[in-house]
């Protein structure tokens, strides 16, 4: 996958947390009856404070609403760069932190602490970022609004287009698009003023991308999509309606607004843009990179403790690489063996079709090893796409977005059917397991289904916990009934040996000063990497800085874990109560989770 913070609406409009807490979950003494009457008093006046805190915060983020399947927010759509947004959503995250502070954490125990640490954590941390411009860089290859516009207005996203009112309010929520565009690109000229510009190499693959979007006829854009699936019962004069105002509003509005931006960037931001990739090259760089860093894995490790992991982790996976080149018994180098593995035709999908009927065919397989792993399975269906043509130039090899709160969405991994002889047979199970089940799929709609739970908890994340998450679940494969030939086994080690390679070319971008050839160069020296895959990942971790760190990080802390609670127990360990363990309380910071399953492990034992 690739995972972004939940969902790209909630990266757009929600801040995700990640630094290093500890919150003490356990009483260590019994609480007195007056002190556990107080605690209790104080856990109801918090949960009832994180609901109100909610609704306020969907009236501020009326997309993750959309999201979450709430549709009374559908029609707006915040001018989320300008500096009034910016400020308002400052001061309510400054008033809400006060507000959970003053009732404070003294006497709470188990997930009201936890809920209480998390919130003012994430809260702490949000403020913080704000030190760092991320306004003044709003476009590039991998999102913006732009781009994301069109998925939810195309009829296939999470915009609703069931109802005439689903229609009129897609109408309401897009005119306003003209104006965040407008906005993003003031930003843009204030980041040339300021020297934060983006690398060019990012802004050149942003033009071609704008270029498919734009079209003459309203009729010929993805905008155009809800009309031609528009439902039959509608009214005749529904119908008509609608459809001279879509056509008006992309023909006059949209179309306008995409082609003014796209201009904006080929003639006036391109020539200002950096011939460097890192994000330390920018002024307050190196701290920004270490932010990000920090917010990613939720640890305090620095990037050159970072680096050094993913350099030991690389040497490792190779070790494992050899043994599957003496099972096959190729004698030639491990560079010889990963173009072997790139090139040999025994490994490519014959049509899209094929290679979208081979992940389908996966779930059946998968399925029947599942209850032998896990307890915990989530009711939200889920279902595979391809990746839209638009943006599947650029676009990971796969993506996970979570299901609706409502039932009415599934969860959709997203398959990238483009350049078909890059996407090869032996990567298909590993993708599988990461994105959907028991990966992504798993991870993310139990954590919606947590009723329970604090909303900002339900529909928040660490990314390190769920990429981590998405990383363990392929190194499951062998227990659920796939990774069945050396070949397919491979194509595990070199999953994991990506993420390792992310942990030294992430870092080594942007706080050692490496350039996109040499991040290109490493991973085609040290992986099977195809050259498109290197390509694109190498603009990706230049594009968003530190979010690529969280797999292997988390995915290391997962199977520790799991190792110490195998040695802990012996014959008391249960792999399916282990898991259950990591994914009942949904994402966690790495220090949180590790907390959490040594008190498991302790009442484990005592039993």
């Amino acid at each position: 996958m690739e995972l972004r913070p939940i969902l790209l609406a909630l990266a757009v409009t929600l801040a995700i947390a990640g630094c290093e807490r500890t919150p003490s979950t356990d009483a260590t003494t019994p609480a007195t009856p007056a002190a556990t009457q107080n605690a209790a008093a104080k856990a109801a006046q918090l949960t009832q404070l994180y609901a109100e805190y909610w609704e306020e915060y969907l009236k501020l983020n009326p997309l993750t609403a959309t999201f979450q399947g709430d549709p009374r927010y559908n029609a707006e759509l915040p001018d989320f760069g300008s500096a009034a947004y910016r400020a308002q959503s400052r001061q309510f995250t400054s008033d809400w932190l006060k507000k959970v502070e003053a009732i404070g954490a003294e006497g709470l125990s188990g997930q009201d602490l936890l809920s209480y640490e998390i919130f003012v954590a994430d809260a702490r941390e949000a403020l913080d970022s704000y030190q760092f411009p991320t306004w003044l860089l709003p476009v590039n290859q991998m999102d913006s609004i732009a781009s994301f516009a069109v998925q939810l207005g195309s009829g296939t996203g999470a915009q609703p287009f069931k109802t005439v009112k689903d229609y009129d309010d897609w109408l309401a929520r897009a005119g306003r698009l003209p104006v965040l565009f407008d906005t993003d690109i003031a930003n843009m000229r204030e980041g040339i003023k300021a020297g934060v510009v983006q690398p060019r190499v990012l802004m050149e693959k942003v033009i071609p991308q704008l270029d498919t979007l734009i079209e003459d006829k309203p009729e010929d854009t993805l905008f155009w999509g809800p009309i031609k699936q528009m439902p039959k019962e509608f009214p005749d004069a529904d119908r008509q309606r609608l459809t001279e105002a879509y056509r008006k509003l992309i023909g006059e509005q949209l179309m306008p607004a995409y082609q003014e931006l796209r201009d904006f960037i080929a003639d006036e931001y391109l020539p200002h843009t950096r011939d460097t990739f890192g994000l330390d090259q920018l002024p307050n760089g190196a701290a920004w990179y270490a932010f990000n860093a920090r917010q990613s894995t939720t640890t305090d490790m620095t990037p050159a403790q970072i680096h050094q992991i993913g350099l030991d982790e690389v040497a490792r996976i190779h070790g494992e690489i050899r043994q599957v080149m003496a099972q096959v018994g190729f004698e030639d180098s491990m560079l010889d063996f990963f173009k072997f593995m790139k090139n040999d035709p025994r490994f490519v999908f014959k049509s899209e079709d094929e290679l979208l009927k081979d992940y389908r065919a996966l779930e059946a397989k998968i399925n029947q090893k599942i209850p032998e792993q896990y307890s915990l399975i989530p009711k939200a269906p889920f279902e595979i796409r391809p990746v839209e043509p638009f943006r599947a130039k650029s676009a990971a090899g796969g993506q996970y977005y979570p299901p609706s709160d409502d039932g009415t969405r599934p969860g959709i991994f997203y398959v990238n059917t483009y350049d078909l002889p890059a996407r090869k047979t032996w990567a298909a199970e590993s993708l599988y397991l990461h994105e959907a089940i028991p990966g992504h799929h798993f991870q993310i709609a139990l954590q919606i289904e947590l009723k329970d739970l604090p909303s900002f908890r339900r529909w928040g994340g660490e990314s390190a916990f769920a990429e981590g998450w998405g990383l363990y679940a392929e190194s499951q494969g062998k227990a659920l009934g796939v990774y069945t030939d050396p070949y397919q086994y491979f194509g595990r080690l070199q999953a994991e040996l990506w993420r390792a390679i992310r942990l030294v070319v992430d870092t080594g971008l942007h706080s050692k000063g490496w350039s996109r050839e040499q991040v290109i160069e490493y991973m085609l020296e040290n992986s099977a990497a195809s050259e498109t895959d290197a390509i694109a990942e190498a603009e990706r971790y230049i594009a968003w800085p530190g979010q690529a760190l969280a797999y292997k990080i988390g995915e290391l802390k997962i199977q520790a874990l799991r190792g110490k609670a195998e040695q802990a127990l012996g014959p008391k360990f249960d792999i399916r109560e282990f898991h259950a363990e990591v994914l009942r309380d949904g994402s966690l910071p790495l220090d949180v989770l590790e907390q959490k399953i040594d008190r498991w492990i302790a009442t484990k034992t005592s039993a």
